[in-house]
């Protein structure tokens, strides 16, 4: 929704989307799909990955999260920080969507995050 939508609806936006991106590799290495699209969403935002206060992961198994955050050289200190799907759950169809819901109320005012799903044909 657009920033006039929203004044025009009363509504106070929670969080801002700045830019999305994706990737793929070979399907049996779905799991770390995410790393491959971090690095271009972080180029497209212009952001640096200090700048993020929070990573969020599909857990699609415990290994992913950690996965990603090892090929990233990321804290797990700022990821998942209330548990990921594992913990959450893991509805089938919109996992990404209550990840970003998650992230948004997670984020403090003017924080940036980033939100990253992995899918089972190797794409993220």
């Amino acid at each position: 929704m657009t920033r006039q939508a929203a004044d025009g609806l009363g509504c106070k936006p929670i969080a801002r989307l700045i830019a999305f991106a994706d990737a793929a590799t070979a399907p049996v290495d779905f799991s770390i799909a995410p790393a491959l699209a971090v690095p271009k969403l972080l180029k497209l935002a212009k952001v640096d990955k200090n700048d993020i206060a929070l990573w969020e992961f599909n857990e699609t198994f415990s290994s992913v999260a950690l996965a990603n955050a090892k090929i990233l050289g990321l804290s797990i200190d700022k990821m998942n920080i209330d548990g990921g799907a594992v913990a959450l759950g893991h509805p089938i169809g919109m996992s990404g969507a209550r990840i970003v819901v998650h992230l948004c109320h997670s984020l403090k005012s003017g924080q940036k995050g980033v939100a990253g799903v992995c899918n089972g044909v190797g794409g993220a």
